[in-house]
């Protein structure tokens, strides 16, 4: 298991999490954006930082670190139903979910790597 757990771990996933959900709630004019990039990526790459830092911080399982973001997922589209100017779609959440596989992916490697050094 990989020894990360700095102290600033945890804040840094909370910081992210109350961040992306901020974005997620705020009418569609008042959103940032990743230059080009559609809602898509952002939702992906918003879901691969967070779960990679989850696991990080938190030391939980794949399972649990799925289920938890993946219920985030659905909390977001559920609050954006009732946000002005935004609309909860189902392709929001598929991309979540790759972002979660993508997250825990990176997680393993990055396991994986540090067994070797250490």
């Amino acid at each position: 298991m990989l020894q990360f757990s700095k102290p600033y771990l945890k804040p840094l996933f909370w910081i992210a999490l109350i961040g992306s959900y901020i974005a997620a709630i705020l009418p569609q004019d008042m959103a940032p954006t990743l230059g080009p990039l559609s809602d898509k990526w952002t939702h992906f790459l918003a879901f691969a930082v967070l779960t990679l830092l989850l696991r990080l911080a938190y030391r939980i399982s794949s399972i649990q670190t799925t289920a938890v973001l993946l219920f985030y997922a659905l909390f977001i589209e559920f609050s954006q139903y009732f946000t002005p100017n935004r609309c909860a779609e189902v392709l929001d959440i598929v991309a979540d979910a790759i972002g979660i596989a993508i997250g825990l992916l990176l997680y393993w490697i990055l396991e994986r790597e540090t067994d070797e050094v250490y």
